[in-house]
């Protein structure tokens, strides 16, 4: 199955492997066994540290198999053929259980290590579904860190029962124990969050992991982030950055094509470099956790923030930078989570030209929806509005551009109720028409989601002010209501949520945060 290229690059991997890993698959039948036995076959033979054997382990089903270090079993499982996006899922959990290092911060490593009773994960999975890898990877990951943690994926399509039985509708889907524990697209950081929540004692963090008073603390780690921490560690500063994943909503994104000098580039490859500029300074990087609240610090020096984090930790800082973004509001259907990058997006003027030549739905009839379908519109085929109320909110000059433009038609007093994929991609959503009650559907390639965007700014409370929608309000040197407070990006009052405007906000932000600490 497993072609001469692959098992090449695989084998070059495999070099790295410091333990003996075997691979021990349940006995029994199956139509799929012989299937996945070759696969198998043909990934040991890359490896003389990489073995298979066959036993009687009361598995899931003849086609399952685990991971074994040193006779131990690692809780690592796999329930059907990992190829597709999870045959990446498969070599890390090889790499990393022969030794390799395991790519989250020592805080998340303590947290995932103080679960203290027996626990066991499901994850349904779809080889086409680009999102699952991600949780798959980071519960094996906790399954090496924690010997009471078990995870085991499950391809859904040779579990059809299964699926049935729990009324699984959307992949990734996460049990924990038996009970639906998350789905859809989710990351390492909520992972810890939920599971926090289940666990407080995870939270018992030594007091002597502490950091000693920061000179700036930059919460977030999009484009406004990064650029804030680079800026202020080449000023010498001491510099903390707190995220729940490095890239924030650029990672998400399919396609670049408006970040000056950069001609064309994607989410995932921008994310990368930006890390890789990170590395060149001394900044102290706490990924996978959230700051749950901010206020000033209960020290003698009134002049110090204290910055409190989901891990239990507990951050001194002189200033603070803000620049946690804003996410898309959701409409929260069946096919938008785990179709996110496979159809549904959220920005036009990232994702628009990917759709040349075919036919998008714009969800939302405010001045974004309808600014979006006109942007839209001058790059694909045609596009249809939907509109949940009977009249649409947008301005009426914006309306009346849109209803006079042969390649948009408007669709008013509907609500979708699901995004309908096939193969991985969007090809149609289905909807109500609130007038007659009658569900139809219309087929199309793409859905944007325009109702909106949620500034993550309520972990602060009254902290810094807000704009009625959440928004911090900055000047034009970034300064909040709260004096060595900064702002930068999405997150603000800041107009055009662009990445080029994110990434010279937050180098502004810190520049006037560096003339604070030089005046304090």
């Amino acid at each position: 199955m497993l072609t001469q290229a692959i098992l090449d690059q695989i084998t070059s991997h495999f070099r790295k492997m410091e333990k003996d890993v075997t691979l021990v698959l349940q006995t029994g039948d199956h139509a799929k066994r012989e299937e996945l036995k070759t696969f198998l076959s043909d990934l040991v033979s890359a490896s003389d540290k990489l073995y298979l054997i066959e036993r009687e382990d009361n598995l899931r089903s003849p086609i399952s198999f685990y991971l074994e270090v040193d006779g131990q079993n690692t809780g690592i499982h796999f329930s059907g053929i990992p190829g597709g996006h999870e045959f990446s899922s498969l070599i890390l959990a090889i790499l990393q259980a022969a030794g390799s290092p395991l790519k989250l911060d020592d805080t998340v490593k303590t947290l995932v290590a103080n679960i203290n009773q027996p626990i066991r994960f499901e994850v349904f999975i779809s080889l086409s579904c680009h999102n699952c890898p991600d949780v798959v990877q980071a519960l094996n990951q906790f399954a090496l860190i924690n010997p009471n943690i078990q995870s085991e994926m499950i391809d859904g399509g040779l579990y059809q029962d299964l699926i049935d039985e729990r009324n699984i509708q959307g992949v990734p889907s996460v049990y924990l124990d038996g009970e639906l524990f998350a789905n859809g697209k989710i990351d390492t950081a909520q992972l810890l969050d939920k599971l926090i929540a289940r666990f407080p004692e995870m939270t018992q963090v030594e007091q002597q992991q502490a950091l000693p008073v920061q000179d700036v603390t930059i919460i977030g780690a999009g484009p406004a982030g990064v650029a804030a921490a680079i800026y202020s560690a080449r000023k010498g500063l001491n510099v903390t950055m707190i995220a729940d994943r490095i890239g924030g909503q650029v990672k998400d994104t399919v396609g670049i094509e408006n970040l000056i000098s950069v001609p064309k580039t994607t989410g995932t490859e921008l994310t990368g470099n930006m890390l890789a500029h990170m590395e060149d300074y001394r900044i102290t990087k706490k990924e996978h956790v959230s700051v749950t609240k901010v206020a000033s610090s209960d020290g003698s020096d009134t002049k110090l923030k204290s910055l409190h984090l989901s891990s239990g930790e507990v951050i001194d800082s002189k200033t603070i930078i803000v620049a946690t973004g804003a996410k898309w509001r959701e409409l929260g259907i069946p096919g938008e989570k785990e179709n996110v990058g496979s159809g549904v997006a959220y920005c036009p003027h990232c994702d628009g030209p990917f759709f040349k030549g075919k036919e998008v739905a714009v969800i939302g009839g405010g001045n974004s929806g309808i600014e979006a379908a006109l942007d839209l519109a001058g790059m694909v085929e045609h596009v249809t509005v939907f509109e949940f109320l009977p009249e649409l909110k947008a301005d009426k000059v914006l309306v009346e551009k849109a209803e006079a433009h042969d390649k948009i038609t408007i669709l008013k007093n509907v609500a979708t109720k699901e995004i309908v994929a096939k193969d991985g991609k969007v090809v149609g959503i289905d909807y109500i028409d609130r007038e007659t009650d009658q569900q139809q559907h219309k087929a199309l390639s793409g859905v944007f989601v325009q109702i909106g965007l949620v500034p993550n700014s309520g972990f602060l409370g009254d902290f810094v002010e807000t704009t009625q929608h959440g928004e911090i309000i900055v000047d034009e040197r970034n300064h909040t209501s709260t004096p060595g407070v900064f702002a930068a990006g999405d997150v603000t009052t800041v107009p055009y949520k662009q990445i080029v405007i994110a990434m010279g906000e937050g180098s502004k932000a810190s520049l006037s945060a560096f003339d604070y600490l030089l005046k304090a």
